[in-house]
């Protein structure tokens, strides 16, 4: 390519060799070697019972109000317990539930224990 300049009234003829462009770069240039993908969790696994369980005696349960996850236990089978005593507490949305025991009475059995996740209308709690 040519061109002509002029510098203090003096006239020069200049020839320029033009490069070829350069190719862009990618914005991210992936690492060398294997790479390995991060490993996701299982899924949780399913949770039964909740509203359509069926007991022989209603009154002799204590069913969870919500859907949620067991944080803490308070009872133990064979307690006897008042009505309104804390019996565990479930966790949903990062709010905890109390649960109470509807009537007095001894604990015939603990469905679910610290950890574990619950439907709404499960059954928590026997009665004996």
């Amino acid at each position: 390519m040519k061109f002509t300049i002029k510098v203090d009234g003096e006239t020069y003829e200049v020839e320029v060799d033009v490069a070829a462009p350069e190719q862009p770069q990618p914005g991210f240039v992936p690492p060398s070697g294997t790479y390995q993908a991060p490993v996701v969790a299982a899924p949780a696994a399913a949770v039964s019972g909740g509203v359509d369980e069926k007991v022989e005696d209603e009154s002799k349960v204590c069913r969870s109000p919500i859907s949620g996850l067991v944080i803490r236990v308070d009872a133990e089978p064979g307690q006897t317990i008042e009505a309104d005593e804390t019996l565990m507490v479930l966790e949903a949305m990062k709010m905890e539930t109390v649960i109470t025991a509807p009537i007095a009475g001894k604990i015939a059995k603990i469905n679910r224990a610290a950890g574990d996740p619950v439907k709404a209308g499960q059954v928590l709690i026997e009665f004996e």
